[in-house]
């Protein structure tokens, strides 16, 4: 699957619909995360599987699905992981490396913080997996990212847990040279892109970078 993208539409907020829209490729493989399919439907695309324990999902809308041969994969309401856990899971076991999640940030507090550690599932190892809402991307820096915005995009690094050794950051307003950024200290919020593209290297740990466009998605 190496170079075609899953997008995960998951069943959280999402305002900038149009931005996700002109985001969208003719080749990407659509997964509805149970209500996520609700988003697909205002984007008048149609999921190539939907995942989930359907709790949110009208039964007739489910079976209409399945007369068009669009997959269902159903699982029980009551489980240990959510919907977009057995979703991730899903798409790494299929081969995708790059995964994109839609509708994963904003909303419920609980939910947007077991979305952004989904991001460190063992499963997801060697992928390119970003939460992305059209303005906001959300990736985990695992060793070495490239992220394309604009000069002034706002670039935010949060540790994810533990102390992360060795960040070094290129093109951005306040570089950072093979230092220890901590969560208990707030060093890394409000960096700015100089260029239309930067790059954030670490040593150690787990590194959540958030990258806030000043322009949509759309208008890259």
């Amino acid at each position: 699957m190496d170079g075609k993208r899953a997008l995960l539409f998951a069943n959280g907020m999402l305002e900038a619909v149009g931005a996700i829209r002109a985001y969208l490729r003719t080749d990407d493989y659509l997964v509805a995360v149970d209500g996520g399919l609700g988003h697909l439907d205002r984007l008048g695309r149609q999921p190539d599987i939907l995942i989930g324990d359907l709790d949110s999902v009208d039964p007739a809308r489910v079976l209409a699905l399945e007369k068009v041969g669009v997959k269902i994969k159903k699982y029980p309401v009551d489980k240990d992981e959510t919907d977009l856990e057995l979703a991730l899971q899903f798409v790494a076991q299929q081969g995708f490396k790059t995964i994109r999640v839609v509708g994963a940030l904003g909303g419920r507090v609980d939910q947007m913080l077991g979305n952004l550690y989904l991001l460190s599932l063992e499963s997801l190892t060697g992928c390119d997996v970003r939460l992305e809402d059209g303005m906001t991307e959300v990736a985990l820096v695992k060793g070495e990212i490239v992220i394309d915005g604009q000069p002034g995009d706002i670039i935010s690094l949060l540790p994810l847990g533990v102390p992360v050794a060795g960040v070094t950051t290129t093109d951005l307003k306040y570089p950072l040279y093979a230092e220890t950024l901590s969560p208990d200290h707030s060093r890394g919020i409000s960096n700015v892109m100089l260029k239309s593209q930067c790059r954030i290297k670490i040593e150690e740990g787990k590194l959540l970078c958030i990258h806030m466009r000043s322009l949509s998605v759309s208008s890259l």
